[in-house]
């Protein structure tokens, strides 16, 4: 840009500034007002100085090194806020009731812009006056706010050029004088301050004590997350920080490589409803605060923000800092250590002071905290998951319906032990008629489950060509045995029925592999436990399973379970297997679904509900529900078919 442009491009931005801070809510229009006359004023004097014979700004007062060294003194000491500005803006040195005020260190502020310590509604005109003063030399006074510590402070600036022998008169640094600031104590300990001192401890006491406070309100929200919901985790946590430390809380998620807004919470204001939505309805940009942070992993404290692009702007164009009137920003990462879930943004409004260090660090043990309950709340669901759909495999997709039959069936998850069980049953087509089939695995979890699925599935296939149940176990035996399925001596038991009809009664071979002993209930109320018998499948290659032939009548039931209802307990420490045939008689007559109900009820009432193995049940009950004469007619369709 030529010498010629520079100070051109340097009106229009300024004059955008202002447009924007007029359009602003908070802003003084006098001080905009006031700034805009002197804009003109530039303006003229840019082109007069472009004219022939223009006029050459004036030159600053000489100093000799004396006289420097003496300044500084008086810089430094000086009971009036004083700050030393390039001519960019820049701060370059500040006094110690500068510091005082703004509440850090003095050192704190060189390097940063000026204007990061002004209120945004007032940005504008303070940086058309920093302008002014520098081209004309001519002091300018202009009324602002100014970030500090614990909320803004009211005041008014006195800016003047220092002129310094040898440098020209474009180089010449600002000083800016603070007036009418709220009085703040002396940094020697002395008057006020040594009064305040008891009453500065007790803050800091009560401080600590509510940032304790928080980290285990929020640790106790995260340890009540009942339903492993991580979007609702985050949103009560979000409202907890908001509200304990001031501040519009902001939450954004890596969503497949990319940072979307997740959650805005705000001050407890109706009024702020509106501002809310624009903020959570945008995603953070490349290059703001929230996505530098997440990419890098790092967290970042800007407690006096000058870059207003730092969150991003709204969907007009505006920038999100200046619409929430914040000056102070802190984000961390969500993260557990090693995987970073997204970000954890907080800004906090002028009137409510800036972030400190202390800050930084209490909200990065929250984004932890809330990192590592993010990583049990995926995992919880994807073993939820995985064990939803290993049940699922245990189980029929689509239940045959048998003619001349009911069927009906339930499963009890153990309830002292929440890992995924190895209980399937099954019904299914045979080369004769159909099947029934229920089995368990020895042990727990997803492996087990995964060898009782390849069990279950191995008997389907076998019993679509085969119809005896002695030759279709024997089958499922070697296939666990060849694939290796029950591993570190786990083994399948495994009880099937094959069922044909033979006239009027319905034909039923049992098959058992290690299973616990099949149950027919007859109509009149006997009730016979069949032999069972045979090893469990995966244990030996030449293990012969145990058959027996039954035939059942109108109104019989034929029940099947697994070795959750013979091992069930009750508090005298008694086996409802010793029960069973007394609870079963008492059941003779009723249909399936009532069996299943009935003995559902049972064996809850016997354990108090307190069930050490998964339990399943299947019953079959020869005839309709609406009749014999119902059955009656289903059996001889089914007959007819077989002889076709």
């Amino acid at each position: 840009m030529s010498e010629s442009t520079e100070p051109l491009a340097g009106l229009e931005a300024r004059y955008a500034a202002l447009r924007q801070a007029a359009r602003a809510e908070g802003g003084d229009p006098a001080d905009v007002l006031e700034a805009a006359f002197t804009e003109l004023e530039g303006a003229i004097d840019l082109l007069r100085s472009a004219a022939p014979g223009g006029r050459d700004e004036p030159s600053g007062t000489p100093s000799d090194g004396a006289e420097r060294g003496l300044l500084r003194a008086v810089f430094q000491d000086a009971p009036v806020p004083l700050f030393l500005v390039a001519r960019d803006g820049t701060v370059q040195r500040v006094n110690r009731a500068a510091g005082d005020m703004i509440g850090a260190k003095p050192g704190y502020a060189t390097g940063r812009p000026f204007t990061a310590f002004v209120a945004l509604p007032s940005r504008a005109a303070v940086n058309s006056q920093f302008t002014a003063v520098g081209r004309t030399g001519k002091p300018r006074q202009v009324r602002c706010s100014l970030v500090a510590g614990d909320g803004v402070v009211p005041c008014e600036l006195v800016i003047g050029r220092v002129g310094v022998k040898g440098n020209p008169d474009e180089s010449d640094p600002l000083v800016i004088a603070v007036h009418d600031a709220v009085a703040r104590p002396a940094a020697d300990g002395t008057g006020a301050e040594a009064q305040a001192k008891p009453r500065s401890q007790l803050g800091a006491v009560q401080s600590i004590t509510r940032r304790l406070d928080l980290v285990t309100a929020v640790a106790r929200l995260l340890l009540e997350n009942e339903g492993y919901s991580e979007s609702r985790m985050l949103q009560r946590c979000a409202r907890l920080i908001a509200r304990e430390l001031t501040a519009w809380v902001i939450v954004d998620m890596d969503r497949r490589h990319r940072v979307r807004r997740q959650y805005v919470t705000g001050p407890d204001d109706p009024r702020l409803t509106e501002l809310t939505s624009a903020l959570a309805s945008v995603d953070p940009p490349p290059g703001s605060i929230p996505c530098t942070v997440h990419e890098s992993g790092h967290p970042a404290l800007v407690a006096h923000a000058a870059d207003v692009a730092a969150l991003g702007e709204d969907v007009d164009g505006e920038p999100l800092l200046t619409r929430l009137d914040a000056t102070s920003l802190l984000s961390v990462p969500l993260t557990d250590g090693e995987t970073r879930y997204g970000v954890l943004t907080l800004a906090r409004r002028t009137g409510d002071g800036h972030f400190k260090v202390a800050d930084l660090a209490l909200v990065q043990e929250l984004g932890e905290q809330m990192g590592l309950a993010i990583r049990v709340d995926r995992t919880f669901r994807r073993h939820s998951d995985t064990a939803d759909a290993l049940h699922a495999s245990l189980q029929p997709r689509k239940r045959p319906d048998i003619p001349g039959v009911q069927i009906a069936m339930t499963y009890l998850a153990a309830t002292e032990d929440a890992d995924v069980g190895g209980d399937f049953y099954d019904v299914y087509r045979t080369p004769d008629g159909w099947g029934l089939a229920v089995g368990d695995v020895s042990g727990k979890g997803e492996e087990a489950a995964a060898i009782t699925a390849a069990a279950r599935h191995a008997i389907r296939v076998l019993a679509r060509r085969c119809a005896d149940p002695g030759e279709v176990l024997a089958g499922a035996n070697e296939i666990v045995l060849a694939e290796e399925l029950a591993l570190d001596g786990g083994f399948v038991t495994a009880g099937i029925a094959h069922l044909a009809w033979q006239d009027d009664r319905l034909r039923v071979v049992l098959g058992s592999a290690g299973h616990p002993a099949a149950a027919v209930v007859r109509s009149d109320g006997g009730v016979l436990m069949a032999s069972g018998g045979g090893l469990p499948l995966g244990l030996f290659p030449d293990a012969e399973p145990a058959t027996q032939e039954l035939a059942l009548d109108d109104g019989d039931i034929l029940f099947l379970y697994t070795d959750g209802v013979a091992q069930a307990r009750g508090p005298d420490n008694g086996y409802f297997q010793d029960r069973l045939a007394d609870e079963l008689a008492a059941l003779a007559g009723r249909t399936a679904e009532e069996v299943v109900a009935e003995m559902r009820r049972a064996i809850n009432d016997f354990t108090q509900e307190r069930l050490v193995d998964d339990v399943t049940m299947l019953v079959m009950r020869v005839g309709r529900e609406e009749g014999g004469r119902a059955g009656q007619r289903d059996r001889r369709r089914a007959s007819s078919r077989r002889r076709g």
